[in-house]
């Protein structure tokens, strides 16, 4: 029975591999290139992207990727008290640690995507310039001097 556990995971293990590697054979250009959104190529240094010399996207692509590992580790620790639930085998101790492991990758995975939204908005609030849109209100009044039609039955 266990080999035929190992066997399945390793298979499952090894799709995964395949289906992640498979190679990309043509990018679209992003928006805001020297190419044009959207124009083919074969790598994203041929689109000649326009660079951005403030400190504050690079410090957004810091902070996204530290909360993105951050939510790959929670997505784990949920697998691992799935796999520790499955091994329990009936025991109500272990049974235990394996929810509360589950429940506080759930809680970690909840707290990454809340800290992502958050950061994104304030930076995004804090990079963009104050609009000074003037809204002109034009009212226009027509008067209809149209009598009431007789009601002839």
């Amino acid at each position: 029975m266990k080999i035929k556990n190992v066997l399945g995971a390793a298979l499952v293990i090894a799709s995964i591999g395949l289906v992640a590697s498979s190679p990309v054979l043509a990018v679209g250009c992003p928006k805001g290139s020297v190419r044009g959104e959207g124009t083919e190529v074969s790598t994203l240094a041929e689109c000649n992207v326009k660079q951005d010399d403030s400190l504050m996207p690079t410090i957004t692509n810091i902070i996204n990727v530290i909360i993105g590992v951050l939510g790959v580790v929670a997505v784990i620790v949920v697998i691992l008290g799935g796999f520790q639930y499955l091994s329990s085998t009936g025991d109500p101790g272990k049974i235990k640690k394996a929810k509360d492991t589950i429940l506080y990758g759930v809680i970690g995975l909840v707290v990454a995507i809340l800290a992502f939204a958050i950061v994104n908005f304030v930076l995004s609030s804090l990079t963009s310039s104050p609009s000074t849109t003037s809204t002109s209100t034009s009212t226009s009044t027509s008067t209809s001097t149209s009598a009431p039609t007789p009601d002839t039955h």
